[in-house]
């Protein structure tokens, strides 16, 4: 196993957790429920984790969480399909239904 992302947000965790489960990567989180105990520890040591299961898909992972979070990710895409633009919150092409490949 290895880390892959930490934060002291439960919900950035949690969309991290779900993208690389849509991506077909086995993760699992640790510190789901320490954060109580903040105050006899480091607030650090508390946070929310996700780690991946199978170190061969750390890589891969690495690069989904990056192009995830990254601030160019916000922009409009094209589908290679019909040509049309579409909102990055679409994941389908509103025309053609073509999926969006990253």
């Amino acid at each position: 196993m290895k880390l892959i992302y930490t934060h002291e947000n439960r919900l950035l965790v949690s969309n991290v957790k779900n993208i690389l489960e849509n991506a077909g990567i086995a993760v699992t989180l640790s510190n789901e429920f320490v954060g109580s105990a903040s105050g006899d520890i480091s607030p650090l040591s508390t946070w929310p984790e996700v780690w991946v299961l199978v170190e061969s898909d750390f890589d891969k992972a690495v690069q989904i969480v990056n192009t995830a979070l990254s601030s160019d990710n916000n922009g409009d895409w094209i589908c290679t399909e019909c040509n049309e633009t579409n909102s990055n919150s679409f994941e389908l092409c509103w025309r053609c239904q073509t999926e969006h490949c990253i």
